[in-house]
């Protein structure tokens, strides 16, 4: 025999403990809650997908520029200065930045001018571009573009100079905000949705409704606007109700209402027929449901309701990752020095173990007197809403390394984990056992009803499918193959709600495409944070695709979660390392290495398992025979030859998966079929089958040898061994792995053996 491997090295999987994901409806905001109660958003301007097809007018001068305030902490009008220039997004450095490069920024974002500006990144280092430096503006351009600088892109600066605005909480006439969400509040109660009376509300209930849906923070409503609107369009009920022939005064003439009013105008004009069932309202802001406030409902027997009230309104802010004009590229913003945060081991966004950053060194944090207040300071740390849940025992898995915090205690008004009431860890405290997590409040955003897929095993394999064009003229088409890969499907899986991706396949020829065979879009290249497919770098509406047909499409293979449960088989097998046998079943994890082998038969006679199938051993946990009990060794070894890890696969299904232009198969497994494999054929192991793997848990950072073996005990007769076993050098750096210099056993001269036997290693990621 002869092996080839296709090596799949991104797939280093973390596979962490049972995970659950509620999916988002438009209406309902909490699935359980102490009082029942789900609230709602009737939407005059509610979000839609976060990379919408068209973009906010640009003003005169703008030249296709787009703005955005980001970072953390901060409010709706401050912010580190984004700006979007051919599809990219970048900042500004602070250098020369004055008040009156500010003024023409906050135009820019659709304020009336400036109050301040900030420097040295106070909301935090940006990512990407720094597109303009030096920044020299007189305060009257009506574009930046018609300020002086260095030239776009032409900076010496680093993102730790980015430059800030604080823009004036008013906005130009004119001036449509895209990244605010406005509607009336609706409550679910047992007996249907019902509106909440607006008297007593106040700024901290809108906090806590608009984290419910999801939003990090909440904006200003002018209620007396709202309330006049409200008048308004009562009279012109009541005139519409008035018999024919009789007078009808006219309305004086109004002020023009502020942009975006409009749609909620409607929305009132519809809603005359109000339908309170909530009042008294009284939020702290730290709550994380509504059901935690102090409020009182109405009684059947209330025949006024609200008198002089009108039903609440409240206006949310998305964070950056969500917000309509943030572009294609959407980055999470960092917060300022060592106070950060991040989630690990989710299978979704906006849920995973909390990780925090101290001293240079990513910890995790123990769950004791870990609650909703502290999770939800975490959730709108990181651009979310409140918390759906606070997670101890290690539920998104236990990490490794540090234990930074203990005993957090938030009241909920943080901005950052770290401002939280803390202890310092000690090693006997604690144990990644106890490892916290969050799941978070998302906004709902639609953008899994725009992706679908076709022909799988299951709903989580398949081609992919998405959905392009306009109202009147959308349609699904296919995604091309070509240099689709790990990253692309990682968004694809995280778009359509089944978490983690297994696998990104250019080739879908085992997979029916039905009756959509058309390609839509091409040369997608994602950086894998993206929320959707539309988020990527592609071609647009032109599709340019090297290889033609519907077999070249792109596929995914998704996974919600590869918690431990799922490798029980694997270990009864031996599969794993011997520390999974101390892990903290179900919900430890375990780090694999996983790849694709073909095993090609290069003799002159059929290879064939060494038992009949009368002796072959029946596994129920796997639910198969195996024919050769070790069929394959795979190793990691040191340079001196140290093995460091290893892995085996037995085997239990040898067949002809592919075969040369004039050789036919003979051999299936199906059915209880004859196994082995023909002259001129190859049988092909994939990545995502049990065992398949090397478990790299223990594995430390360095450089090793990769080695596999094919039929190591010689349990086949064969008239050449030496070409069974493969080596390769590689590097690990604990998150990827690098691997050259791959050669069949008989393939190097003994010079050349000796040579890479004595290979020194990597010392930095370039292979030369």
């Amino acid at each position: 025999t002869g092996a080839w491997l296709n090596f799949s090295f991104s797939h280093i999987l973390s596979l962490w403990g049972t995970q659950a994901f509620l999916a988002m409806r438009p209406v309902s905001v909490w699935q359980w809650s102490l009082w029942g109660l789900l609230p709602c958003l009737l939407c005059s301007s509610c979000l839609g997908s976060p990379s919408p097809s068209t973009a906010p007018e640009n003003r005169a001068g703008s030249q296709g520029l787009r703005f955005r305030l980001a970072g953390f902490p901060r409010k709706p009008f401050e912010g580190r200065v984004e700006i979007q220039r051919a599809g990219e997004w970048g900042t500004i450095c602070d250098d020369d930045f004055t008040l009156q490069a500010a003024h023409v920024l906050c135009r820019e974002l659709g304020f009336t001018e400036a109050t301040g500006w900030t420097h040295s990144a106070k909301y935090g280092p940006g990512t990407g571009r720094i597109w303009l430096d030096n920044l020299s503006c007189s305060g009257t351009e009506r574009s930046v573009t018609e300020c002086a600088s260095r030239g776009w892109g032409n900076s010496d600066c680093t993102h730790d100079e980015d430059a800030g605005v604080i823009c004036k909480d008013e906005r130009l006439p004119g001036f449509s905000d895209s990244n605010v969400i406005e509607g009336l509040v609706e409550v679910r109660v047992p007996d249907g949705w019902s509106q909440v009376c607006d008297k007593g509300w106040s700024a901290h209930n809108s906090h806590v409704v608009c984290g419910m849906l999801g939003f990090p923070s909440e904006k200003r409503v002018n209620v007396a606007f709202y309330r006049k609107l409200r008048k308004r369009a009562a009279k012109a009920s009541a005139r519409r109700s008035k018999p024919l022939g009789r007078p009808i005064t006219k309305l004086k003439a109004k002020p023009k209402p502020r942009v975006g009013r409009g749609p909620i105008k409607r929305l009132l004009a519809q809603r005359q027929q109000h339908s309170f069932g909530l009042h008294g309202v009284a939020c702290v802001g730290t709550e994380a449901h509504l059901s935690l406030c102090s409020l009182e409902f109405y009684r059947a027997n209330d025949t006024t309701r609200c008198p002089g009230g009108a039903p609440a309104v409240v206006s949310c802010v998305p964070s950056p990752l969500y917000a309509a004009s943030s572009g294609q590229k959407k980055q999470q913003s960092k917060p300022q020095g060592e106070a950060r945060v991040r989630l690990k081991g989710g299978a979704h966004p906006g849920e995973g173990r909390v990780e925090v950053l101290k001293a240079g060194t990513w910890g995790t944090v123990c769950d004791r007197k870990w609650d909703l207040q502290a999770a939800s300071v975490v959730c709108r740390e990181l651009g979310f809403g409140s918390a759906r849940e606070a997670l101890s025992g290690a539920r998104m898995g236990q990490g490794m390394g540090a234990i930074h915090l203990s005993e957090v205690r938030c009241s909920g008004q943080e901005p950052s984990l770290w401002k939280c009431p803390h202890r310092n860890i000690t090693a006997e405290d604690c144990s990644h056992s106890q490892d916290a997590g969050v799941r978070c409040n998302l906004p709902y955003t639609g953008v899994e009803t725009k992706i679908r897929l076709s022909g799988g095993r299951s709903r989580h394999e398949g081609r992919v499918e998405v959905q392009t064009g306009g109202p009147g003229s959308l349609r699904w088409g296919l995604i091309c193959g070509d240099d689709w890969g790990t990253l692309e499907a990682m968004v694809a899986c995280r778009q359509l709600g089944l978490g983690y991706a297994n696998h990104g396949l250019q080739e879908t020829w085992y997979w029916d495409s039905g009756n959509i065979t058309e390609v839509v879009m091409s040369g997608v290249h994602c950086t894998g944070t993206e929320l959707s497919l539309d988020q990527c770098a592609h071609h647009g509406t032109h599709v340019a695709c090297k290889r033609t047909g519907s077999h070249f499409t792109a596929g995914v293979i998704c996974s919600e979660s590869e918690p431990l449960h799922m490798l029980y088989c694997a270990a009864e097998e031996n599969c794993l390392a011997s520390s999974a046998r101390s892990a903290n079943w179900p919900y430890g994890h375990r780090r694999l290495l996983r790849f694709s082998s073909q095993i090609h038969n290069l003799g002159r006679a059929d290879f064939r398992p060494k038992a009949g199938r009368h002796s072959w051993v029946w596994h129920e946990c796997h639910g198969h025979y195996h024919s050769m009990d070790i069929f394959t060794h795979y190793d990691i070894l040191t340079p001196n030859g140290t093995k460091v890890a290893e892995g085996h696969k037995a085997s239990f299904c040898l067949e002809d998966t592919e075969c040369q232009e004039d050789v036919s198969k003979r051999y299936e497994c199906a059915n209880f079929g004859e196994q082995g494999i023909t002259v001129g054929c190859w049988d092909l192991y994939r990545h995502d089958i049990d065992c398949q793997w090397i478990d790299i848990t223990d594995v430390k950072p360095g450089n090793y040898i990769l080695q596999v073996v094919i039929n190591p005990n010689f349990e086949v007769a064969e008239s050449d061994f030496t070409n069974n076993a493969m080596k390769c050098n590689c590097k690990y750096d604990g998150h990827r792995i690098w691997v050259h210099n791959c050669h069949i056993g008989d393939a190097f001269s003994e010079e050349a053996n000796r040579r890479f036997e004595r290979y020194p290693g990597q010392t930095s990621n370039q292979i030369i």
